[in-house]
């Protein structure tokens, strides 16, 4: 296997780790609900902790990475989260898990940007659009963390077992990464900036920040209020709900995994444009679906719309030059992470002013303006 074949292989591994261990918490919710006896508003409170966690963790990581190299932040931070992750099946009282959240939340959010950092510096060298295959890995992860930690808790092994396992498989995909994780990150320039911890978003980066922030609120909107819209909408049963939700997970995974040689065929701007229209679109028939069906069509065409617009920003971060590439990666998960964090709040707050479908409506519009910015240099 050549350089460029093994650095395209980690990378994938790399995105596969941190997906197996970010959903592998998902399962472990009730469990942790029912065992500490906390009430719903407590455990919110206590998931607030992985957000604060990955938030103050992500701006400075693409620093670490510019000065110290991809392979050690990947590496200590992949093994951080996979020894942290067992412990939360045991944190024995509230105050322990959110102390084992902000750990858990910090070291996944650190590797999240590490990866995507050396999965820019790959796409560079390569030539070509590998972006959209690398975050379908993380997709593949996601769905092999939360799945597999289900089936072994269905199976009847205990949490902290199951916990112990998933993490063990996680840490088996960083060790055949290792080796062909890049030593060090390419920078844009040798100035007092590449330096700094942080350093706050501007010109190119600030309008990509932007554009993430308003697709990862779509994303987290689709998680946690799809499942709402059909049941009050469409009248689909409770128990159906959580099929809004699966459709476009499939969808945007399948559409990852075409997603590189369609930016290959068509262009960065061109699937901008067309994914930013595609996933609007989704929004529209969603909120105006007469039946369950027409409904779940709309989350399809979402998860597929959406499904390359986050990748083609990422590359985006990486081609500009208004800040260090590694910076700006780091500049761009935080603003979208927040996105993800903000996103579900202020789709509450404006489906209890008006309605939710005028919410749904709302993101479609985001979506619009997302497409609008493919005619601007961003995705050139």
């Amino acid at each position: 296997m050549n350089n460029s074949a093994a650095h395209r292989l980690s990378t994938r591994l790399g995105f596969l780790t941190a997906g197996i261990t970010m959903a592998a918490w998902a399962p472990l919710v009730p469990y942790a609900k029912e065992r500490l006896h906390i009430e719903a508003a407590q455990l919110g409170m206590l998931l607030l902790c992985l957000g604060v966690g990955s938030l103050l963790a992500m701006p400075v990581t693409g620093a670490l990475t510019t000065r110290f190299g991809c392979r050690p932040v990947v590496l200590l931070s992949g093994a951080l989260v996979c020894a942290v992750l067992p412990f939360l099946a045991i944190a024995p009282s509230p105050l322990l898990l959110g102390v084992t959240l902000f750990l858990f939340g910090a070291t996944i959010g650190t590797l999240d940007v590490a990866i995507n950092v050396q999965a820019v510096q790959v796409e560079k060298a390569s030539g070509g659009a590998l972006m959209s295959g690398f975050h379908g890995m993380f997709s593949v992860g996601g769905i092999a963390g939360a799945g597999g930690m289900a089936a072994l808790l269905w199976a009847g092994m205990d949490t902290l077992m199951a916990s112990v396992l998933v993490a063990a498989v996680a840490a088996a995909a960083l060790a055949a990464a290792a080796p062909n994780l890049l030593p060090a990150a390419a920078t844009q320039s040798g100035g007092k900036e590449d330096r700094r911890l942080f350093v706050v978003p501007r010109g190119a980066v600030a309008v990509i920040g932007l554009l993430c922030f308003a697709c990862f609120m779509a994303e987290g909107a689709v998680l946690d209020w799809s499942a709402l819209l059909l049941t009050t909408a469409t009248g689909i049963s409770a128990d159906q709900g959580g099929l809004g939700y699966a459709a476009f997970a499939v969808a945007m995974t399948l559409g990852r995994f075409t997603g590189d040689r369609i930016v290959a065929r068509f262009g960065r701007q061109r699937v901008l444009l067309a994914g930013g229209l595609c996933a609007a679109a989704g929004f529209f028939t969603a909120v105006a679906a007469p039946t369950p069906a027409v409904a779940l069509l709309g989350f399809v065409l979402i998860g597929l719309g959406a499904s390359n617009i986050v990748p083609i920003l990422f590359t985006a971060a990486g081609n500009q030059h208004d800040m260090p590439a590694g910076l700006a990666v780091g500049a761009i998960t935080t603003i979208g992470y927040a996105g993800i964090l903000a996103g579900p709040a202020l789709i509450g707050f404006i489906a209890h002013a008006s309605s939710l479908q005028m919410a749904f409506a709302g993101l479609g519009c985001a979506m619009l303006l997302v497409a609008a910015s493919s005619r601007s240099r961003v995705a050139a």
